[in-house]
């Protein structure tokens, strides 16, 4: 059957019969969906009459009052950690961390290891420490050299202890003093499990 030419070929858009008869065989194979009948066609829109004057605006019945549905107020995102920030630390806890005067319950070591390695290691640690109850940390990093600008775990580590995971185990943390490694260490200080 010939097409008729369509638009962009500047003629009238339109449905041919070839189109009418792969509607009809599509139909034919349809199967309704569960529990629901198959769908109603269209109603065709009858021409919009003339336009009249205005009509007056219906009186609006007052909107009902909708019951209120209390939630709990969103659980506002963990700040992020720094060197040597406290937020949530008792005062004397903050000092004698910083101080290394608290007990070093747990050590890893992640000095001459590659970034991936030693990101699955410092997450797989800090479950297992707090997981233990443990109170205070200590993660070795190393200081670098200065071709690696300081040390390329030294800077990582910070950041990943703020990944979400691993953040809600960790209250504080700073440099280590010189006797725990200095700036190529870390206390930790682990929030307990509830």
């Amino acid at each position: 059957m010939a097409r008729k030419p369509g638009p962009e070929a500047g003629g009238e858009p339109g449905v041919t019969g070839e189109d009418l008869e792969l509607w009809k065989h599509v139909t034919r194979q349809a199967k309704p969906l569960k529990k629901r009948g198959p769908p109603k066609p269209a109603p065709e829109a009858p021409e919009a009459p003339a336009p009249k004057a205005k009509p007056k605006p219906a009186k609006q019945k007052p909107a009902r009052p909708q019951a209120v549905v209390k939630r709990p107020p969103p659980k506002p995102a963990t700040p992020e950690l720094e060197h040597g920030a406290v937020a949530g630390v008792d005062r004397r806890s903050a000092t004698r961390m910083s101080r290394g005067q608290l007990p070093i319950e747990a050590r890893l070591d992640l000095h001459g290891h590659r970034q991936d390695e030693a990101h699955r290691e410092l997450a797989a640690f800090l479950a297992e420490s707090q997981a233990r109850s443990l109170r205070c940390v200590l993660v070795i990093t190393g200081k670098g050299t200065a071709t690696d600008g300081g040390g390329i775990l030294r800077a990582q580590v910070p950041r990943w202890l703020n990944e979400p995971g691993n953040r809600e185990k960790v209250l504080a943390f700073d440099y280590a003093q010189s006797k725990h490694g200095g700036h190529g260490a870390i206390y930790v200080l682990m929030r307990r499990r509830r």
